[in-house]
C-alpha cells in the first residue's frame, strides 16, 4: 500500500527528557507510555515510567507513573494478556545518583511491571520474578503464554559492562506475566532489542537489533532452531507489526543527515521505507496501533524541535497514517 502521513504531532513535553514509547489499545481507550527523566537519556535514578490515556487519540491524560527506588526505568512496552494491561520496564542499578558509562552492569539488571484490570487502578512497580540480571524489552503473547526478550551476559560474567558482542538473547516465557523462565536463546552473542510477533499458527518471526544491520528471525515451536537473515540496515528500538495483512517495521535509521525515525513494508525479507517521520538527534522506539483499515496510530520520540531559549528538547510525538491500495 502507498501510505501517506496524514499528521505530526508533539503530544507530551515537560522539560525533561521523554524518550522509548510503546502504543496499545485496551477495552476500547488508548494508552501511551514512555520514560521521563530530568536527568537526559543515560542511567539515572530520577526516570520515571508515564502512562497516559485517551478515548479519541487527541486528548491525552495520566493514568499512572511509577519509579523504581536507586533504579532507572526505562524502555516501557505494552502487553495486553489475561484480560489485563502490563506495562514491563528494565531497570539498571544506578544507587543513589547517575550511574558512570563504564560501571554499567547487566547482571545488576532487573525487570518490573505495572498492570491493571481496568487502565485507571494500578499495581506499580512489581518486581518480575526470573530477570535478574536480564535487560527485558518487547513483550508478545500467543497460546496462554506470554514472551519477553531478555538479554544477559554469557554465563552471568562479572565485568562492568553495558551491552556488547558477549551479550546472549533470550526468550523468556511467563504463565502469569509476572514469573519468568528461559524458553529459548535466539540470539548467542551480539544480542540486543528485539520485537517479536507470532502468527496463529505458533510460528515467531522477529526484528533484532544488532551492532551492525538488524536481523530477520524466524522460529516455530518448540523455539529450539532459529533462521536468521541480515537485513539491509541499523534499525534501533524495532518496531514489528501487523496492518491489516501486512508486516510493518520501524526504528531508527542512520541517514548522511543523522538518524532519523523510519517505517518500512517487510515484503519477501526485504525492507520497503515508505516514511521518514520528522526526526533527529535522539529519537525512535516507535509504538503503534491500527485505528481502523487503512488507519493507523504511530508513537515515537525525537528532539528535532527547540525551546524558546533554542534549545534541542526531547518530546513525545504521535504520527497519524492512512494507505491507499
Amino acid at each position: 500500500p502507498v501510505v501517506r502521513v496524514v499528521s505530526v504531532r508533539r503530544v507530551f513535553h515537560n522539560g525533561e527528557h521523554n524518550a522509548f514509547t510503546d502504543l496499545v489499545r485496551f477495552q476500547g481507550r488508548f494508552y501511551l507510555t514512555f520514560r521521563s527523566c530530568p536527568d537526559g537519556h543515560m542511567v539515572h535514578p530520577t526516570s520515571a515510567i508515564i502512562i497516559l490515556a485517551s478515548d479519541d487519540t487527541q486528548e491525552w491524560k495520566p493514568v499512572h507513573r511509577f519509579r523504581v527506588e536507586r533504579r532507572d526505568t526505562r524502555d516501557p512496552h505494552f502487553l495486553v494478556f489475561q484480560d489485563k494491561l502490563f506495562v514491563y520496564t528494565g531497570t539498571w542499578y544506578s544507587g543513589t545518583t547517575t550511574l558512570a558509562r563504564a560501571d554499567y552492569d547487566l547482571n545488576k539488571h532487573l525487570g518490573y511491571a505495572a498492570w491493571s484490570v481496568d487502565g485507571m487502578n494500578w499495581h506499580s512497580p512489581v518486581l518480575l520474578e526470573g530477570t535478574f540480571g536480564h535487560y527485558i524489552w518487547r513483550a508478545a503473547a500467543f497460546g496462554g503464554k506470554a514472551y519477553l526478550c531478555g538479554r544477559r551476559n554469557l554465563g552471568f560474567e562479572i565485568t562492568a559492562r553495558g551491552e556488547g558482542r558477549k551479550v546472549e538473547s533470550l526468550m523468556l516465557e511467563s504463565d502469569d506475566g509476572l514469573i519468568w523462565r528461559r524458553r529459548a536463546v535466539f540470539q548467542e552473542i551480539a544480542g540486543d532489542e528485539t520485537a517479536f510477533l507470532f502468527e496463529p499458527d505458533g510460528r515467531v518471526l522477529g526484528v533484532g537489533r544488532r551492532s551492525g544491520n538488524a536481523q530477520l528471525l524466524r522460529s516455530q515451536p518448540p523455539y529450539a532452531h532459529w533462521d536468521r537473515k541480515d537485513l539491509d540496515r541499523s534499525i534501533g528500538g524495532p518496531l514489528l507489526a501487523k496492518w491489516g495483512h501486512h508486516y510493518l517495521v520501524g526504528g531508527r535509521k542512520n541517514t548522511p543527515a543523522g538518524p532519523k525515525t523510519s517505517l518500512c513494508w517487510l515484503v519477501d525479507d526485504h525492507l520497503h521505507e515508505f516514511a521518514e517521520l520528522p526526526s533527529s538527534g535522539d529519537n525512535s522506539y516507535p509504538g503503534f496501533v491500527e485505528l481502523a483499515p487503512g488507519r493507523a496510530l504511530v508513537s515515537y520520540y525525537s528532539s528535532h524541535e527547540r525551546d524558546t531559549a533554542n534549545q534541542p528538547i526531547t518530546a513525545i510525538y504521535l504520527a497519524e497514517l492512512a494507505w491507499t491500495q
